[in-house]
């Protein structure tokens, strides 16, 4: 049986938790597989309930589909994959601020919270 491609998976339901099941069945992934990943990811973190009973948020299953992308498209690794993974959540260089202007802000955030206090004092 082929696994289908990311676009065949079917869309997420709007709900908050997820069942491992509901899990298995969006992103064409078994169970056991998923809760393997669980100990490779650390970004994966169901919450887990009464009988130790997975509940997974949108934004794992999300996560999940990448993993499953990055590892059964893409052909990496699982240490591959954890590495993209967290290279991909790193903050590009370009968006972090300028060390100059961190030093401004920080002069105008003391200079309000000094007359907020004056105003509270």
């Amino acid at each position: 049986m082929e696994r289908p491609a990311r676009s065949e998976l079917p869309p997420i339901p709007a709900k908050r938790y997820f069942t491992i099941g509901e899990v298995s069945e969006l992103c064409a992934v078994k169970a056991h597989v998923l809760r393997y990943w669980e100990q490779e990811f650390t970004q994966l973190r169901p919450v887990k309930r009464r009988g130790n009973r997975r509940y997974y948020q949108h934004h794992e299953v999300l996560l999940i589909r990448r993993i499953r992308e990055l590892l059964y498209e893409e052909g990496f690794t699982i240490s591959g994959a954890r590495q993209r993974l967290e290279h991909d959540t790193e903050t590009p260089p370009e968006a972090a601020p300028a060390p100059a202007s961190s030093a401004l802000d920080a002069g105008k955030l003391r200079t309000e919270i000094t007359a907020i206090l004056k105003i509270l004092g």
